[in-house]
């Protein structure tokens, strides 16, 4: 893993991204801290040429974005056509909203739809993945709902955007996901699990966790993996500090180059 591949989720900063001058300010900021690129997500609203030109102005690539679920499987080309616009090849599906787990047919429902945009993205030089919760890994004729969903998705329209947190809280783990995904995991987000003394888990910054990152890192890019994404959903204090401590760890401990 090099440096320039590491990214910040602008989702760990959406109180700092509300307006177009608050955004202008944040990504200077993240700049400063010494990333290279970004994922763009939970922003205000903010015309795509607009961001193109702040992102270009701070030295700042657009990696990947998240978008709306409901846009993504119903209004694929508006996506596409954004995509387009930042000069950013890749999205993830963000969440499930409104699709119950306990119900085959929103599985079924899901599954079809999710390759369907991604066979359109596909078709215009685009990549969509699936951005995974812990509510992936209730079970579904004998697998884990998320096996399901890259099992029944051709690889050529879903790829993989594996949240570490969010698989070890599931009950899953982060390696073993990485390497199930080979060839399928362009993204990944870098987000450590932390544990408080009377045992309920928190959002840490990378290396403040439990999380083997060494081993990550390393079954991540056997995978093929392009983009290490730090998020941290929820931060102690100032989210700019917290990823300030994540990207110090991972440039002085994990870093290759």
């Amino acid at each position: 893993m090099k440096i320039s591949q590491v990214a910040a989720q602008l989702f760990t900063l959406r109180d700092y991204l509300k307006t177009s001058e608050d955004i202008a300010r944040s990504l200077k900021k993240v700049r400063a801290i010494g990333y290279q690129s970004v994922q763009v997500s939970g922003m205000g609203p903010i015309d795509e040429v607009e961001l193109l030109r702040i992102l270009v102005n701070e030295g700042l690539n657009c990696c990947a974005t998240h978008e709306p679920g409901k846009v993504i499987l119903d209004e694929t080309e508006k996506v596409i056509e954004r995509l387009q616009k930042l000069g950013c090849r890749y999205t993830a599906y963000p969440f499930p909203g409104g699709i119950d787990f306990q119900k085959p047919g929103h599985i079924e429902a899901l599954v079809k739809k999710l390759d369907a945009a991604g066979a359109a993205m596909a078709k215009a030089g685009r990549v969509l993945a699936y951005h995974n919760h812990a509510n992936e890994f209730a079970h579904y004729q004998g697998q884990t709902v998320l096996e399901y969903i890259y099992s029944a998705t051709n690889p050529l329209h879903l790829q993989g955007e594996i949240d570490t947190y969010w698989v070890q809280a599931g009950g899953g783990d982060p390696v073993d996901w990485c390497r199930k995904l080979k060839g399928r995991l362009p993204l990944i987000h870098l987000k450590d699990y932390g544990c408080t003394s009377d045992g309920k888990s928190f959002f840490a910054e990378i290396g403040r966790g439990n999380l083997n990152w060494p081993e990550i890192i390393a079954a991540a890019e056997a995978s093929g993996c392009q983009w290490f994404i730090v998020e941290q959903d929820v931060c102690p204090g100032d989210p700019f500090e917290s990823l300030a401590i994540s990207f110090r760890y991972i440039q002085e401990k994990l870093v290759i180059e």
